[in-house]
């Protein structure tokens, strides 16, 4: 594995001093977009989401998807339609606990188109993908990761299906263990599988035997967690690549940030690379692929978007 880029797709300023969440996607002419939230600091009502669009190697001006209230913006996530629609979903709420879910998509141009609700009327804590990027399967399904704060931490699996639009359809918890933001991959044999945020100080997996339709009761590996956010990718060898911080304490540093793989589909992972290893905050990475690279992001100590491109 070799570390072929790394810059800042975005830095703070005096009037914008502070950035987290970031997501990306990659369009089928090379053409690669971030997005992050942004402002005076997480939960302050001037907090908007910002993107950046990356075309051969030059970074666009930041630009912010406008809002019509005051309110703190959150956790942002792209994802391409198979039809090419770049889609942006995005919570919006004083309180975790009472997020909703707003999306826009992006024209030719990447102008966003006027914000509306995920699910309209929903006032459950947030629907739709919650940190991570939603995957299709084989059979054409679309997964969305997703989870809620009120009490418990409960993740769960949106599933679109053109019959009946968006199913929330839940991952079973022991009830005594908050688990969120999962992200998934399906395995060669058409299985879904999911790993989930815990505050156990391991990373917890679920797994669908189904298409994601239904899921076993999490249950934790071996994997260290921070109880902050992690993602993983199936690389196009159909190996598993997933970025986090092994760290094993609840609310634990967030340092260093490394790159693990799997040669088993998740069953046992290696430590490939170190992004970061310096004190600090080195967070909320998100992780995509294409042909032999990698493509990330992640939070650099609350002051910037750090962008890598890997080589596997």
């Amino acid at each position: 594995m070799k570390l072929l880029k790394k810059e800042f797709v975005f830095t703070g300023t005096p009037s914008v001093p502070s950035c987290h969440a970031s997501t990306l996607v990659r369009l089928a002419d090379g053409t690669v977009i971030c997005a992050w939230f942004a402002g005076t600091h997480e939960k302050h009502p001037d907090v908007g989401i910002w993107y950046t669009v990356g075309k051969d190697g030059v970074w666009s001006d930041a630009r912010r998807i406008p809002s019509k209230k005051q309110i703190a913006h959150w956790n942002p996530v792209l994802f391409v339609q198979k039809d090419g629609t770049v889609h942006l979903c995005y919570k919006v709420g004083e309180t975790i606990p009472d997020w909703k879910t707003m999306t826009v998509t992006l024209d030719a141009t990447f102008e966003p188109s006027t914000p509306h609700e995920f699910i309209p009327g929903d006032r459950s804590g947030g629907r739709g993908p919650v940190k991570n990027k939603p995957i299709y399967t084989s059979s054409g399904t679309l997964l969305a990761p997703a989870s809620t704060e009120r009490g418990v931490w409960k993740p769960f699996v949106d599933l679109y299906d053109a019959s009946h639009g968006w199913q929330k359809i839940d991952i079973p918890t022991n009830g005594r263990v908050n688990l969120i933001q999962p992200t998934l991959w399906e395995a060669k044999d058409g299985s879904v599988h999911a790993l989930m945020r815990s505050n156990d100080g391991h990373i917890y997996r679920s797994d669908s035997c189904d298409g994601g339709k239904s899921w076993c009761e999490a249950y934790p590996t071996d994997l260290p967690n921070n109880n902050s956010g992690i993602d993983c990718v199936m690389t196009a060898d159909g190996r598993l690549a997933l970025v986090c911080n092994p760290v094993k304490d609840d609310w634990g540093k967030r340092t260093p940030l490394s790159v693990l793989l799997s040669s088993d589909g998740g069953n046992s992972f290696f430590e490939a690379l170190q992004l970061e290893n310096d004190e600090g905050e080195y967070s909320y990475p998100a992780v995509i692929s294409h042909g032999d690279r990698l493509f990330i992001t992640y939070t650099w100590r609350r002051t910037a978007i750090a962008y890598c491109e890997i080589q596997l």
